[in-house]
């Protein structure tokens, strides 16, 4: 990673609390982490939708996958949270703030709940704080959200966090299950200048 991006690591690494949520690391080496994070991406319904650029199928790759993730917050090129409960601390999901360009002040974020934990609001919620911390504590001025198109739950968490629909990147996604096809992806975005939306009562 550049130098450019270094003098932005994120240390101590923060916790996000806030709509019944709490935001904190993930930790490679504990065995329940590396377990949901496997879980998470290895969900039927998120595989349809997602396709990594290195596929993780057992736990020694989920745990690598949560390092690559605590190294970036090391670099200052993303800031990744496991998403839990604020009262019962079961988690419930990841969001991450990636790929931060330091220059043009601008990430992608990136999100996906676990099966048990849908029908919750857990994706709107999380979306929320992730787009307040990255406007504040990291100071970016833009924040994108990309999702294949037809993934309209995704549109919907999108567009009720305030990101608009931008319009649609053509090819720029790969299928599902494969990196020699692609499609098409919807694009959102959201400035630190548009309003906060105000979360679902």
């Amino acid at each position: 990673m550049s130098d450019g991006h270094v003098q932005f690591s994120v240390q101590p690494f923060p916790e996000v609390t806030g709509l019944g949520l709490r935001l904190r690391p993930w930790d490679p080496e504990s065995d329940a982490d590396a377990s949901a994070y496997l879980r998470g991406l290895t969900d039927p319904e998120l595989q349809r939708w997602n396709t990594p650029l290195r596929f993780v199928r057992v736990i020694e790759d989920a745990r690598a996958a949560l390092g690559r993730r605590v190294a970036a917050a090391r670099d200052g090129s993303g800031v990744s949270f496991c998403v839990t409960d604020a009262e019962s601390d079961e988690t419930l999901g990841h969001i991450g703030v990636n790929e931060i360009d330091h220059v043009t002040s601008c990430a992608r974020i990136g999100y996906w709940v676990l099966p048990e934990s849908r029908g919750r609001q857990v994706a709107t919620r999380a979306l929320l704080l992730a787009a307040r911390y990255g406007f504040t504590e990291l100071a970016l001025h833009r924040l994108e959200l990309g999702h294949a198109v037809g993934h309209e739950v995704s549109c919907r968490v999108a567009e009720r966090c305030g990101f608009r629909h931008e319009g649609t990147l053509r090819g720029a996604m790969f299928e599902a299950g494969r990196h020699d096809a692609f499609r098409d992806v919807h694009l959102h975005g959201r400035l630190a200048t548009d309003p906060e939306p105000a979360p679902a009562g």
